[in-house]
């Protein structure tokens, strides 16, 4: 149900209706309708509601609730609307679109991905696209590096025989794992994440960095002296490989059984970026068959990963649930150049962070 009653003490500029707590949904309303509508897709960090509502320049509504808003009612919401300001979980395609009609004018994502867009379509219509690289790179440098550490030390594991009486008297090999110290980390996909991590990593004495990319990124690179190496020389070499490529056509399912076959059987494998881009049948093969040490994943296909999922089920695997940005400064800092980029697009102005179609 939305929620429909106006504030007369307020009555002047944009207010919020009283939430009704059994609807997962709020209405932004004006005493005259004239402003641009705006539909957000989900409860987004306070930071960017904030802007909104200060601006004085939308009225919207917004699906007040943590979990997504259902296709259909998503469909239904965004029709006539002006703008739309979205998360990962939306997918915007011709369906959608058709649906919004022909108002729509910008769409302001709240990630640096952009996969779940049909750029094709968006382009088509002219529709300005804004996105928030940059805001979450250190924090997802740092998950990286916490989940690199995690699975190659394998604190799992050792938490689990800690709490459940698996630790007895100290054996010299037991969960043993693999340092960073005189290793060799490669970077699938250099961008300022690849190169974030690396800094990070460096006061472990990793010995070398080494990345590839669809080219060789040299100003980049040169950041963390890394060298560029083929697709091939990466898997080779690699102690630990990261991987902080966008998912596009040409990366999906990229990370595959031709890479792990040719990884070391002692290398820990990480993947912060996009479920996307592994094929998670052949990453399950290759930990179980011990092609590969162990991998870590902050990200999976689908999201969430069925409890029942083979990878679950193997010790060398560590799953987080997507949370790589998950800090309160970051995800705010998000949420406020996703809003900034909405109110720039809807006045026809260039926008702090837009995606060029």
């Amino acid at each position: 149900m939305w929620c429909s009653r106006v504030s007369l003490r307020r009555l002047q500029r944009i207010v919020v209706a009283p939430l009704n707590t059994s609807s997962p949904v709020i209405s932004m309303q004006r005493a005259r309708s004239t402003l641009p509508r705006v539909y957000v897709t989900r409860r987004v960090p306070p930071e960017g509601l904030k802007i909104l509502n200060e601006s004085g320049q939308v009225q919207y509504e917004l699906w007040d609730s943590d979990d997504p808003v259902p296709r259909q009612e998503l469909l239904k919401r965004v029709k006539g609307v002006d703008g739309l300001l979205c998360v990962l979980t939306e997918k915007i395609d011709a369906e959608l679109l058709d649906a919004a009609g022909p108002n729509l004018r910008v769409l302001s994502t709240m990630s640096v991905g952009y996969d779940h867009l049909s750029l094709d379509e968006l382009k088509k219509r002219g529709i300005r696209v804004g996105y928030t690289p940059d805001v979450l790179t250190d924090a997802v440098a740092e998950l990286t590096v916490a989940l690199l550490l995690t699975t190659s030390r394998r604190l799992i594991e050792a938490t689990h025989e800690a709490k459940t009486g698996g630790w007895g008297t100290w054996r010299t090999m037991w969960l043993c794992g693999y340092e960073l110290a005189n290793s060799t980390v490669g970077i699938l996909g250099l961008g300022r994440i690849g190169v974030a991590i690396a800094e990070r990593l460096k006061p472990f004495k990793v010995k070398k960095f080494i990345y590839t990319d669809v080219e060789p990124r040299a100003e980049l690179a040169s950041m963390i002296q890394a060298e560029y190496v083929s697709m091939e020389e990466l898997a080779k070499q690699s102690d630990f490989l990261a991987v902080c490529c966008a998912l596009t056509p040409e990366t999906q399912g990229i990370c595959n059984m031709k890479l792990f076959s040719k990884m070391k059987n002692t290398a820990v494998f990480i993947n912060t970026s996009r479920g996307g881009v592994v094929n998670q049948e052949d990453l399950a093969e290759a930990l179980s068959s011990g092609q590969i040490a162990a991998a870590g994943l902050d990200v999976t296909t689908p999201e969430p990963l069925p409890t029942d999922h083979p990878l679950f089920k193997l010790k060398n695997c560590v799953i987080l649930p997507h949370i790589a940005s998950a800090s309160y400064s970051t995800r705010n800092a998000m949420s406020s150049l996703a809003a900034n980029n909405l109110l720039a697009g809807l006045k026809g102005e260039p926008m702090p962070k837009e995606l060029k179609l």
